[in-house]
This record gives C-alpha cells, sequence and structure tokens, in this order.
C-alpha cells in the first residue's frame, strides 16, 4: 500500500511518524512550501509536534493536493473538520476512484452538518466499505516521545481494516479492530465537547472530586446519545451490543478530559476564567474541535432527539453567551 497524507497538523504529523518509522515511504500534502523546505532541511515540522525528527528520504512531500491524491493507494484524512470541505473542493468527483479513504478527523464538516464518509460519499462517490476511520486515546505529542499508546481502526471489511492497521504498529503503538463506523466517529466528536467543559470547570475552579463526577456523567451522556444513533440508523443487532467503555470511546474521553495536551480542555479553561471565545482561540492559536462541535451535534441532536443536557449547556455557553459560571451552576443539578 503507498500511503498519502493530506493535512499537517499535531495528528498528521504523529500518523505520518507511525508510518515512517514502521518502514513506509509516504507522499503527504503540505499546504505551506516554507514547511515544506523547512521538513527537507531541519528534518521536522517546525509548527507542530517539533520533536519527532523524520528521515526525510520517506517522505515525497508534495504541495500539490491532487498529485498526492493520483500517487497513493490509501489516503489519511487529518485536516480539522471545519476547513476539510474547502480542501478537498479542489479535487475532481472521481479523484477518490480507487482509492482507500482513512479518517483521522474528530468532527463534523460544519456546512452540511454531516461527518466525512458522508461527504465523500455525496460529493465523490465513495462507498462506505472503502472508508476507515482512526481513533482513541492517543495524542500527538506522546506518540512524538514514543510513549505507548493505542488507536482503533474502524472499518466495514475486518480483513482490509487489520490490513490497514497493521501499517500503522510499532513497538510503540498498538491496534485494535472496530466496526463502528458511525458510533467511533461520534464518540470522539463528543468526547472533544465534554472535555472543553472540563477545562470551563477547572477554570472555574472547581476541583478533581467534581470533575470526575462531571466526566462519569459525561460518559454516560454520551453512550445515550450513541445509543440512541444506532437506533435511529437501524443499524444491526450486534452493533448494539458495543463496549462504551472500550479505549475509543471511554479512553478517549478520559484523556482528553484529563490531559494537558489536550487543545480542548486548554480551550475550555480560558472559558473559564473569562476569555471570551475569540480572545480564547486567538491565544491557543490552535483549532479546537469541541468549539465547532457543540453546534453541530446541537444540531444533529434535533434528529437524534438524546437526552444531552451536559453538551447542549456547554453549546449555550459557547454560543448563546450564556455566563460559564450559571452553566455549571445548571450541570451541578444534573450530576449523580
Amino acid at each position: 500500500m503507498q500511503f498519502g497524507i493530506l493535512g499537517s497538523g499535531s495528528w498528521a504529523t504523529a500518523l505520518a511518524k507511525l508510518l515512517t518509522d514502521n518502514g513506509n515511504t509516504i507522499n503527504w500534502w503540505i499546504r505551506n512550501k516554507e514547511t515544506i523546505a523547512h521538513f527537507q532541511s531541519k528534518k521536522n515540522n517546525p509548527h507542530y509536534v517539533s520533536s519527532a525528527i523524520f528521515n526525510t528520504e520517506q517522505l515525497n512531500l508534495n504541495n500539490h493536493i491532487k498529485e498526492v491524491v493520483n500517487n497513493s493507494d490509501v489516503l489519511v484524512i487529518a485536516i480539522p473538520s471545519a476547513f476539510v470541505e474547502d480542501v478537498l473542493q479542489q479535487l475532481p468527483a472521481n479523484a477518490f476512484e480507487g482509492k482507500k479513504i482513512v479518517s483521522a478527523i474528530k468532527g463534523i464538516l460544519p456546512t452540511e452538518n454531516i461527518l466525512l464518509n458522508e461527504y465523500l460519499h455525496k460529493h465523490f462517490h465513495v462507498q462506505l466499505e472503502n472508508y476507515f476511520t482512526v481513533l482513541g486515546p492517543c495524542h500527538a505529542e506522546e506518540v512524538a516521545a514514543k510513549k505507548l499508546s493505542y488507536l482503533t481502526f474502524s472499518g466495514v471489511d475486518e480483513n482490509t481494516t487489520k490490513q490497514i492497521a497493521t501499517h500503522f504498529e510499532t513497538d510503540y503503538l498498538n491496534t485494535v479492530i472496530n466496526h463502528d463506523i458511525y458510533g467511533v466517529q461520534y464518540a470522539a466528536i463528543l468526547k472533544n465537547i465534554y472535555a472543553l467543559g472540563a477545562g470551563i470547570a477547572h477554570g472555574l475552579e472547581y476541583g478533581d472530586n467534581f470533575l470526575s463526577v462531571y466526566i462519569t456523567n459525561a460518559a454516560d451522556e454520551m453512550v445515550t446519545f450513541l445509543r440512541r444513533l444506532v437506533w435511529n440508523n437501524e443499524t444491526a443487532e450486534e452493533q448494539r451490543k458495543i463496549n462504551y467503555a472500550a479505549s475509543v470511546y471511554l479512553g478517549d474521553l478520559l484523556v482528553t478530559c484529563y490531559s494537558l495536551y489536550s487543545r480542548n480542555r486548554t480551550f475550555g479553561n480560558m472559558i473559564g476564567k473569562g476569555y471570551s471565545v475569540k480572545a480564547a482561540q486567538l491565544e491557543l492559536n490552535m483549532i479546537a474541535e469541541g468549539y465547532f462541535a457543540s453546534k453541530c451535534i446541537n444540531k444533529t441532536n434535533k434528529t437524534v432527539q438524546a437526552e444531552i443536557p451536559i453538551a447542549t449547556t456547554i453549546y449555550n455557553i459557547l454560543w448563546n453567551h450564556l455566563p460559564a459560571e450559571n452553566g455549571f451552576k445548571e450541570i451541578e443539578k444534573l450530576l449523580v
């Protein structure tokens, strides 16, 4: 398999490091020519996870996205969800014909409020059997530091999913296989919202005791949404027996809520301390997916109709100017 990566942020860089450490030569689309020049001379990404050093002989760097797509069998899409549509609009409708797509996106595409697989099917005729996800509790910084981590690969075809996953396995990265393509994507979206809320709680000076209760209730709320989603989509009976305590669901929620690497937690901490959304965005200087996700999930839930009051309150804090302190007073009353 010839892998191509679209995107050059921290997660894209971590995934590229996994592939190259496992002996793969990759095609890599990076928009900025200066970043490519830095890679070629300094062997690292100047903007994200700069501690990850690459063998540049394994990197075919290119700022022409069509060439990267054409020259790759498997495309790993690791672009922030808010920008995916603008990037992919550069490609013709048959661009992904005969390709496998691996989504490393933890968000909903905002213009049409749909998942990446739904967008690709609608605009590029990509079938679900050619679509895979890579998700789980795996911060880019720890991958760069080669700390043992676990990633879950999801796909309809178990054999192909396993085949793709093996290219990412290293002595510091273990892989898990899962078939719940929709569930893992929505879990990744929701956990960013709850992690942003955990950051708000920290900024408001709630302690660890409160945070543990908050996260427990957030986990329960996430499962409520996922189970409702499965029933609404009339998914196969075996999908209704999914272990939502697995790493790709609960594990990812926990690490994103607790870790200091979590940009959503950091963003929320600023909101809790009194920053405006715009000021927090400028200070963070990176995308906090939970901010956009809160609006998208609020819209999606009008169809799903799950009881998700914590996520709804965080949405109101971020988008409807509900004071954070007042919002968390409401959340206090919800927790058990």
